[in-house]
């Protein structure tokens, strides 16, 4: 096993000739996919990965200055494809790995078929003529909170981005995987993530993109599809389901995977 895949937790399954890969966003792990994988392996060969800083990493290999920024992920990303030979995937990215995704294949173009993303954002800063749902204070809030007790906030911030009851096995689930992160690496992954700002390279993304988005996502704000669909460079589709939360496939499987699987399978009709 060579570093990248023992530093991921790279995980291989299902035969088919064309290749999925499946990214995680902040908080969580590759777990969260355990809804989809099962409809996927039959059909196709499925990778799955653990972004440098989840709890299921190693914290030794967490570079800080490497993951200042999204780019880091996505040489990662890069990395990872590489280390497999793959020579071309779908690419499903959830939340930040929606955007790392997007970098990768500005990079990289030939290397993806499509990107799928779940709730991710290009901004998640208010700006002049734009709404990503976030004040700056909101976030110095959010930053404090993670610094002053970790195990606090991951108690209340993982039902409030989940969505829904309180006690949900979801809310369970995203609870455990976000407290399994170092207090110091959740800080700095969230400073990156929440700071981030790939507004200005959305228009060098050519591969076409799928923009799947909850009705209502404490994170990312319906508006957010739209702008995306509108300044992507490629050609894009928007849909919005009806699902709660920030982690819909997660915590609403029943509506979300047929959605999800729709987007593998069919391309965007010219």
């Amino acid at each position: 096993m060579g570093i990248v895949e023992e530093a991921h937790n790279l995980r291989v399954l299902g035969s088919g000739q064309q290749v999925i890969v499946l990214a995680h966003g902040f908080g969580t792990d590759q777990s969260v996919w355990k809804h989809l994988v099962p409809h996927l392996v039959d059909d196709y060969r499925v990778v799955m990965y653990d972004n440098m800083g989840a709890g299921t990493t190693n914290p030794e290999y967490f570079d800080f200055e490497r993951y200042a920024t999204l780019e880091g992920y996505a040489y990662d990303l890069l990395a990872i494809l590489e280390e497999l030979r793959i020579g071309s995937c779908i690419f499903v990215g959830h939340s930040v790995s929606g955007m790392v995704g997007a970098i990768a294949a500005i990079t990289r173009p030939d290397l993806f078929t499509k990107l799928v993303m779940i709730g991710a954002s290009p901004r998640y800063l208010n700006d002049v003529d734009y709404y990503g749902g976030f004040e700056q204070e909101d976030l110095e809030q959010l930053f404090d909170a993670i610094r002053s007790n970790y195990k606090a906030w991951c108690s209340g911030f993982a039902p409030m981005a989940v969505g829904g009851d309180l006690d949900s096995v979801a809310v369970q689930e995203f609870s455990r995987t976000l407290f399994n992160m170092r207090p110091d690496i959740a800080l700095s992954v969230a400073q990156t993530i929440f700071q981030s700002d790939t507004r200005q390279i959305l228009h060098l993304i050519t591969v076409p993109c799928h923009i799947l988005q909850s009705v209502k996502d404490l994170a990312v704000p319906v508006v957010v599809t739209e702008y995306l669909h509108q300044n992507l460079g490629g050609e894009s589709i928007v849909e919005v389901m009806s699902s709660d939360g920030h982690l819909p496939q997660l915590s609403s499987p029943d509506i979300v995977i047929p959605v999800i699987l729709r987007h593998i399978r069919y391309d965007i009709a010219a």
